[in-house]
């Protein structure tokens, strides 16, 4: 192991040892359906936000079992006010998954994880690293920062795959799941002292805004929706002057199978 690796080894877990956020809910789990829970809400949304989304969610939905026997509605107004909704949905639907596919228990295989509903590349290594504490590299937002800025603070673009070799490095011998939660800490505690590389990275896109969106409009739509099924009609009372909008939020939600349309009459899925 070289040098600049090893010394940045320290600086990392001598964070995590100070500062870092040990008292997070879902970092006092081991069970794969409240990280996955976590996991999902984490995407895209700022932590500070998630944790009381997360217990309230866990509340309602206490294990893998109590949330595939949930429908779509119940889930969506705990959900309610978090953004993505569709995050929702692939959560229920890997629910059901697990119980009906494997008997209510996880699987730890990354393979195994890419086949549930909504798991893509990141979430299924999460699970692995956090709840089964399995050898694997986690690439997100804080990750990229803390080695951009270690390592390649010069270059005006970095792509994931130079970054990679330097996380496999770093990772050797360190506790898999203890080291990701320093990583991603270190990163985070970059981003608050004023260091922002994400548009170094080949891999950002920066987050359209939401006022006046179509992520407005579906989050306006779904909040209707579960106080009951609607018509057509009735959505132009939501928003007049949107009718377009309106047209393409359902549209999309309805591809995604979050809303159904029987006979003109929208509901949620």
């Amino acid at each position: 192991m070289n040098s600049k690796i090893s010394e940045f080894q320290k600086t990392v877990l001598r964070h995590w040892k100070s500062d870092g956020r040990h008292k997070l809910p879902w970092r006092k789990t081991h069970d794969p359906y409240r990280i996955l829970v976590s996991e999902m809400m984490l995407q895209q949304t700022q932590v500070d936000r998630v944790i009381p989304y997360y217990k309230s969610f866990l509340k309602k939905f206490p294990t893998v079992k109590a949330l595939a026997k949930s429908n779509l509605s119940e889930v969506l107004k705990v959900w309610s006010g978090l953004g993505y909704n569709r995050r929702a949905k692939y959560l229920r639907d890997t629910a059901v998954a697990v119980v009906k596919e494997h008997k209510s228990r996880f699987p730890k295989s990354y393979e195994e994880l890419r086949k549930l509903p909504g798991v893509g590349d990141y979430t299924a290594r999460a699970v692995r690293v956090f709840a089964f504490n399995e050898p694997d590299v986690l690439l997100e937002t804080n990750v990229r920062t803390a080695f951009t800025h270690n390592f390649f603070s010069d270059a005006k673009e970095v792509r994931d795959t130079e970054l990679l070799p330097h996380l496999l490095e770093a990772a050797k011998g360190e506790d898999p799941r203890e080291w990701h939660w320093a990583l991603m800490d270190y990163g985070a505690h970059l981003k608050k002292s004023g260091i922002r590389l994400n548009q170094k990275s080949a891999h950002y896109s920066r987050q359209s805004p939401f006022e006046g969106s179509l992520r407005q409009m579906r989050g306006k739509l779904l909040r209707r929706l579960m106080d009951g099924p609607i018509t057509k009609e009735s959505f132009k009372k939501i928003d007049a002057k949107n009718a377009y909008h309106i047209s393409m939020a359902l549209q999309g939600m309805e591809r995604e199978g979050l809303v159904v349309k029987e006979k003109e009459i929208w509901r949620i899925a």
